[in-house]
């Protein structure tokens, strides 16, 4: 008896054995599914959603480029030179927009697609919610990667229904925070490095004093200088006092630290001039001036006015904070202003130092010409974006600048645990006698 009749006796061939094997390990994964996607929710979406997803991506492009008018008909004379020639054959099939390779990542997958002739990325774009319902998906993001290419970005569930939140808080760069978590499952960096100035703005529980929070928490045990301005007598910022290099409670203390704080970034262009370089990155380390960011909670409280005295005091505070703006990145000083309210109304200063905070971070607002402040400037599609935040979406916010925009979410840190980072490291709080403020 030879070794095939032999192993046809014992009942399962070779490639059956394979088939066995493969129906056990995919009815093992269907059983272990829920649980695995609780606990492991990334090798979840790699064993089983992704698959599916993918699977369903190939079933249904072609339908869904035509359904959404991306597919282009054939000229009209091949259709009927196909019908002579063919004795009757069915036309051709329209041209579809040709698709990349469908590459998993940790919470969905992402596929370059080449349009065809004629075709634009704003088209995608309007074709996204019809994506993701076909494929099954929390959304679809189109975004423009070269000329005649597209990048289609989807994602799998929610990554902002609970973002995951770092163990530790370690410096990591220096100006460089993870505050949240991005739409696409990435992490929300803020570095001031990169863009220097930031305009915050939502209203009461959006979100706002949770992300100052998250800043100040991966700030405070980094080697810079925290000055905070908070004219509503400090009731917020008083909380990171220890961390604090100097804090303004009120419209005069601000107008003076705010002059100083000019002052300071007048004396480092002078040591920058000295040494010949254009900031004070270029300096040796050992002379290189502590970098200084400036939390400005509430930015109308410094520009209503009720009398004579308050219009110039509130000018002052806009005349020095566009000045900072202008100067500070390349001198070290950054800013972060926010605020529940924004608007125009408040005066030609507003909307001046609105220009040069080059980020922005919009949450749920009160009424849309914050939003419009905020974003209106930048994209169009984020400030659509920002308008649709529900209340029950605490925390959520679109970020913008000039790279684009993003729905974000930032971790939950809580008042008690932003002041207990404070305290944790106030011992790092440099003393900056340029900018003492004393109270009235």
């Amino acid at each position: 008896m030879n070794l095939a009749s032999s192993t046809t006796s014992a009942g399962v061939t070779g490639p059956n054995w394979v088939l066995v094997v493969a129906a056990v390990l995919v009815a093992g994964l269907l059983l272990a599914g829920p649980a695995l996607r609780r606990r492991y929710p990334a090798t979840w979406w790699l064993l089983l959603g992704f698959p599916a997803a993918a699977f369903r991506v190939v079933r249904t492009w072609r339908p869904l480029m035509a359904g959404c008018r991306l597919a282009v008909s054939r000229r009209p004379a091949l259709t009927v030179v196909s019908g002579l020639v063919g004795n009757g054959a069915p036309p051709p099939q329209p041209r579809v927009p040709r698709r990349g390779l469908i590459r998993p990542t940790s919470s969905g997958f992402v596929l370059l697609v080449r349009l065809l002739p004629g075709q634009v990325p704003e088209d995608f774009v309007k074709a996204a919610p019809a994506m993701a319902e076909s494929w099954q998906v929390h959304a679809v993001r189109v975004t423009s990667w070269r000329p005649g290419v597209v990048r289609v970005v989807a994602s799998a569930a929610d990554p902002l229904a609970a973002p995951r939140v770092p163990k530790q808080r370690r410096p990591g760069h220096l100006l460089r925070v993870t505050v949240g978590a991005l739409e696409t499952g990435a992490a929300w960096v803020l570095d001031l490095r990169r863009v220097p100035h930031w305009l915050i703005v939502g209203a009461t529980r959006s979100g706002k004093s949770t992300l100052i929070n998250a800043l100040v928490a991966g700030l405070a045990p980094q080697p810079v200088a925290l000055v905070g301005i908070d004219c509503k007598g400090g009731m917020e910022l008083s909380l990171y006092e220890p961390r604090l290099s100097a804090l303004a409670t009120n419209r005069e203390q601000a107008v003076r630290l705010l002059a100083a704080l000019v002052e300071l970034t007048l004396d480092r262009m002078t040591a920058c001039r000295a040494a010949r370089v254009r900031n004070i990155w270029g300096l040796p380390d050992k002379e290189r001036p502590v970098p200084v960011v400036v939390i400005v909670d509430e930015i109308a409280e410094l520009f209503l006015v009720a009398s004579r005295n308050e219009k110039d005091e509130a000018q002052a505070a806009g005349t020095a904070l566009i000045r900072l703006a202008q100067l500070g990145a390349a001198l070290g000083v950054f800013l972060v202003v926010a605020g529940q309210r924004v608007g125009s109304d408040l005066g030609p200063g507003v909307t001046a130092l609105r220009a040069q905070l080059g980020g922005r971070v919009c949450h749920r607002v009160a009424d849309p010409g914050t939003a419009e402040m905020a974003l209106g400037d930048l994209n169009p599609d984020a400030l659509k974006a920002a308008q649709a935040i529900t209340p029950e979406q605490a925390g959520t916010a679109v970020l913008a600048s000039g790279d684009g925009w993003e729905r974000a979410r930032s971790h939950l840190i809580t008042e008690p645990e932003a002041e207990a980072v404070a305290a944790e490291y106030a011992h790092l709080t440099p003393v900056l006698s340029e900018v003492h403020v004393e109270a009235p």
